[in-house]
């Protein structure tokens, strides 16, 4: 659900944004309004801003509601490939083409609709937050591999902190049009949701705070493959700051702009039809584990599928 062009009244101003759309929108709790807000999905008169913010009369205010409340998740038994599991956590290998969580238009089928069935009741993602499940962070549905789940509420609290104060680790591996000739750098690029296209984030000075360091790990003739990693979470963050410097993931039909239609090459060409995802994986997560103090690192190498398209470069 959006809300677009939504003007505050005269009788709203000097309220915070956070309990006005509490008020306005029906299934929401304040907490997650405001994880809403922090996330960079509401703007007011086209900028991002924090839950403290307070009205003016006039203010104009666009949404994105995408969640559903998990009390609303039915249990599916989808296969779910586990890298690590124990009483407190798991970590799973997600495929692409799975959605995390159910959202407008995509009522099951998810991630979220998987761990229900094969781990049964999972914690709140935060505190105070009581209808969503145990996933503490997020990948694009066309993005394969690693992601984190815990399994009761101290051990979701305890990652959601380690996940806001930037300590875990997580490396992702992308093939980008263009031969990159540095062999490493630094995009310090603030990210917002995109004010025409509501589905799209953009590079905008006055978004959210986003960090991604990138190494070049094999160039090809008309290809680079890189090593990405991200030290803030948002959302398309590598997709947009990869196109940003003019190197866009390949079999990304958002952001690169139609360069995957400019190859010359007619193998090539249709490899990248097929291959039917963004060549975007992430191959390394890291982080403390919240009960046993111990250093948790794994990795998962790339899908067979982006594995053969590399052999056809």
């Amino acid at each position: 659900m959006n809300i677009n062009n939504l003007i505050a009244a005269d009788t709203d101003a000097g309220k915070r944004i956070d309990a006005f759309l509490t008020e306005n929108v029906d299934g929401w709790s304040r907490s997650r309004v405001q994880k809403l807000i922090d996330a960079g999905d509401v703007l007011v008169n086209g900028k991002a801003v924090r839950s403290s913010y307070k009205l003016r009369s006039g203010d104009e205010i666009d949404a994105e509601f995408n969640d559903i409340p998990a009390k609303v998740f039915e249990p599916q038994d989808i296969p779910l490939d586990i890298v690590f599991e124990d009483d407190y956590l798991a970590v799973i290998n997600k495929p692409a083409g799975m959605v995390v969580h159910p959202g407008h238009g995509i009522p099951d089928g998810t991630l979220a609709n998987a761990i229900a069935f094969h781990f049964g009741s999972v914690p709140i993602s935060s505190p105070g937050d009581n209808d969503r499940i145990g996933i503490v962070h997020r990948l694009d549905k066309d993005t394969s591999g690693l992601i984190v789940v815990a399994k009761d509420e101290e051990t979701s609290e305890e990652l959601s902190r380690q996940f806001h104060d930037r300590e875990v680790d997580k490396s992702y591996i992308a093939l980008v049009h263009g031969v990159v000739e540095q062999t490493s750098g630094t995009i310090d690029r603030s990210i917002a949701r995109d004010r025409w296209h509501r589905t799209k984030v953009t590079v905008a000075a006055n978004g959210r705070y986003a960090l991604s360091l990138w190494r070049v790990r094999q160039r090809f003739e008309k290809f680079t493959l890189v090593d990405v990693e991200i030290k803030t979470g948002r959302t398309h963050q590598i997709r947009v700051h990869l196109a940003s410097i003019n190197h866009p993931v390949v079999g990304d039909p958002t952001y690169n702009e139609g360069r995957d239609n400019t190859i010359a090459n007619p193998q090539i060409k249709k490899a990248v039809a097929d291959l039917g995802r963004v060549f975007l994986h992430a191959e390394k997560l890291a982080f403390t584990h919240p009960a046993t103090g111990e250093c948790m690192s794994f990795t998962q190498p790339m899908p067979p599928k982006l594995n053969e398209f590399l052999k056809i470069l």
